[in-house]
């Protein structure tokens, strides 16, 4: 599902996402965590703040899917890791698009570090009302 304008719109703004990989099922969301998220070339992508240690990072590796909750809207979504050769210029973008958007957070220069930088994760919305 590409995001209309107006889900760019709202999701570059947002400030209130959960993400909820599912559990080892496939099916059952786990425990909803709280994120930054940032829009990039109209696509949604999402950082783990404890980089590859993070539990929602290791549940959205093995699982795939899961969902998240965003502009007060829930979706059921597919998650790609952005990690490896071939990926600093989209990393350098998701980088600048973290700096723009939480400039006044004593928080945000850690999610430039290599840490959260390899667990990027681009989140791809498969269908709305999860």
């Amino acid at each position: 599902m590409t995001l209309t304008s107006e889900q760019v719109n709202d999701f570059s703004r947002a400030d209130d996402v959960h993400i909820a990989p599912y559990r080892a099922d496939g099916r059952t969301p786990g425990t909803p965590t709280w994120i930054w998220s940032v829009v990039v070339d109209d696509e949604l992508y999402v950082r783990a703040w404890n980089g590859l240690q993070s539990r929602w990072y290791g549940s959205a590796k093995s699982q795939g899917a899961g969902e998240i909750t965003i502009a007060g809207q829930t979706y059921r979504v597919a998650f790609e890791l952005i990690s490896g050769a071939g990926h600093e210029q989209l990393q350098a973008a998701i980088d600048t698009a973290y700096q723009t958007k939480y400039a006044d957070s004593a928080y945000m220069p850690p999610m430039l570090g290599a840490g959260p930088r390899e667990a990027t994760v681009r989140v791809i919305l498969k269908e709305r009302g999860a």
